[in-house]
């Protein structure tokens, strides 16, 4: 009896040991548990990539001088844009912010935390709704965790009343 005790059938009708079962389900839960860690650098990755490389672009190939999806699209207007707060374009990937008077900045939407969407963006703070971790709306720095590293940079240019990704 000790030859099968302990032992599971397995769909070809060989035996496996538990110890092999167990085995093998922790290395399936260490890698879930590594995809979900790396969210952060998922969030990171994204926070790296410039708004509007690659993926769709919504038709606006044409508006772009090299074609690279989104590049020179219009994202608003200067006016749209708060002095002290700023606005997140959600599906650009893209926050932008004005500092302070007439001077405008854009940083990638995704929390570096969890990958969430940042939110409310006022007093010079962009906030993100999950775990409230606070970045500084004119470098993108952290303020406050439990976010540790600062939101990407994101090119864009203001021509005229324009903003658009550069």
């Amino acid at each position: 009896m000790t030859g099968t005790q302990g032992t599971a059938p397995t769909a070809t009708g060989r035996t496996v040991a538990r110890r092999t079962v167990v085995a093998a389900a922790g290395a399936v839960g260490l890698g879930a548990a590594l995809v979900a860690c790396g969210s952060d650098d998922s969030a990171e990755s994204a926070a790296e990539k410039p708004a509007g490389s690659g993926g769709t672009d919504d038709g606006a190939n044409g508006d772009s001088d090299g074609g690279s999806g989104g590049q020179g699209e219009v994202l608003a207007k200067t006016a749209d844009i708060p002095e002290g707060g700023g606005k997140v374009f959600e599906d650009k990937g893209v926050v932008v912010t004005q500092p302070a008077a007439g001077e405008f900045k854009a940083f990638s939407s995704v929390c570096t935390h969890s990958g969430c969407t940042v939110g409310d963006i006022s007093n010079g703070t962009i906030t993100c709704p999950c775990h409230g971790s606070q970045f500084d709306a004119a470098d993108g720095s952290v303020k406050k965790g439990p976010a540790n590293k600062p939101l990407g940079a994101t090119a864009i240019t203001v021509e005229g009343d324009s903003i658009s990704l550069a």
